[in-house]
């Protein structure tokens, strides 16, 4: 079963790659930018003089709150999982904006709580404890705003690096989705208190429009398209098969596929509904191109939940959503491309080795040749489409290979004239983008996507 999805046959002529189509990342970051000069302006509009220290604490404050509300409509319009930035941009790279506001929220929410309170007890000549008192218990809307506020921080300490590794993927995922609470009881303080909404009607629309908009987005895409998704293709696990140890492949039936919209190079968020694993939904790449009754996915046992999925037995409901990622001809620039995979980051390499157009050339990083999953389909593949497969293995004594600028030029004699797909674990994936810039690949030919959460 490992070649069941190869499609020998003659060799067809090499397609013509489609034109590149280009990233909206540009227009999209200028827009969330001015969104936030546009929040500066309104204080600016509202504010005709700052007077003493009092007036400058909380004049800084009432920015910083501004800003840490604005932010936190744009953290939760980037949880959507909007297809136009998660598969024009790519997931990853959203997640790291998204990560971004998270930082920039919990800062600014610091500071706009800290400047606000020193503000208010320098003007009303009291002590900070006395003034916090008084803020959190007589204020309008303070008391949902205070456990918002909490909410955020702990969401927050939860998601810093340090705690971060330490904690299980399922408790992270479900107190990160407490930041949609977080917000909404926020919601409510910042116009009831907001000294620049006050008497403007404009900038309330606007406010409400910007929270609306977002918690739209969430709906549509964290809900209502999933639900329609799976509703409509039925999905169920046809079979699994061993491809390597420790790697397994899951074939996953279900009905008229192709409207999905899935392309291969991308991945899909699965949870399977059985026993340890209906709580957790996981990204995996699709392994194979996608047909119109079936879709496959190759794992590998990392953890608790990759290990699971050996076991799944065929007949499992699959819940999926997605498709996402932008790891797709969609990037394709030259009518050669380089794929450059790293253990199971072939998955997806192996979709695009198939169905990428043009001349194409494939390297695998492996420890042995018994590690090479889906070796067989690869090779082939290659022979139907007339394409290039390398390996790189481990040497006597576990020695690595060295691919560095030289051996991928020797491999590869016009490697800056090729796209290059890259797929792998971090460090591999940092390493070979520092040995093809050294080779003179241009950074705009160098793609790569990082599965990471």
């Amino acid at each position: 079963m490992t070649t069941m999805y190869a499609r020998p046959g003659v060799a067809p002529a090499p397609p013509v790659p489609p034109a590149p189509r280009r990233s909206p990342a540009g227009p999209v970051l200028a827009a969330l930018w001015g969104g936030a000069a546009a929040v500066v302006a309104l204080w600016w509009y509202d504010t005709g003089s700052v007077v003493g220290t009092a007036g400058w604490l909380t004049g800084a404050g009432r920015i910083a709150g501004l800003l840490s509300g604005y932010a936190c409509a744009v953290l939760v319009a980037l949880m959507a999982r909007v297809p136009l930035l998660e598969r024009r941009i790519g997931s990853d790279r959203v997640t790291r904006w998204h990560a971004m506001a998270g930082r920039y929220t919990i800062c600014l929410l610091a500071a706009h709580v800290v400047l606000i309170l020193l503000g208010y007890a320098a003007q009303d000549r009291s002590s900070v404890v006395d003034e916090t008192i008084t803020v959190v218990l007589d204020y309008p809307e303070m008391l949902k705003a205070t456990a918002g506020t909490v909410v955020l921080f702990a969401v927050g300490i939860v998601s810093a690096r340090a705690v971060r590794r330490r904690v299980g993927h399922e408790f992270w995922y479900y107190v990160h989705l407490l930041t949609y609470a977080a917000v909404f009881l926020s919601f409510g303080h910042q116009l009831a208190l907001g000294s620049d909404f006050t008497g403007n009607g404009w900038a309330q629309a606007a406010w409400y429009a910007l929270y609306l908009g977002a918690a739209a987005l969430v709906v549509w895409f964290r809900i209502l398209a999933p639900v329609r998704l799976n509703l409509r293709h039925r999905l169920r696990v046809d079979s699994v098969h061993r491809e390597a140890p420790g790697v397994y492949s899951v074939v996953i039936r279900g009905r008229r596929l192709a409207e999905t919209g899935a392309r291969p190079g991308q991945f899909l968020r699965w949870r399977f509904l059985t026993d340890g694993m209906r709580w957790t939904s996981t990204p995996y790449s699709l392994s194979a191109p996608p047909r119109p009754d079936l879709l496959r996915i190759t794992v590998k046992a990392l953890g608790d939940h990759s290990a699971a999925v050996a076991l799944l037995r065929p007949g499992t409901r699959v819940w999926a959503e997605g498709p996402y990622g932008a790891l797709t001809a969609d990037r394709q620039t030259s009518p050669k491309s380089l794929l450059v995979a790293g253990g199971v980051g072939i998955t997806p390499l192996r979709a695009l080795f198939e169905t990428l157009p043009g001349d194409v050339t494939l390297v695998y990083r492996a420890r042995t040749a018994e590690d090479l999953a889906l070796g067989g389909e690869l090779e082939a593949v290659a022979r139907w489409r007339g394409a290039k497969v390398l390996y790189a293995l481990n040497g006597p004594h576990g020695r690595r290979p060295d691919l560095t600028a030289g051996s991928l030029r020797a491999a590869v004699p016009d490697l800056a004239a090729h796209d290059v797909y890259l797929c792998g674990p971090h460090g591999f994936a940092r390493d070979l983008y520092e040995a093809l810039r050294a080779a003179g690949v241009p950074d705009r030919r160098i793609h790569h996507e990082s599965f990471e959460l």
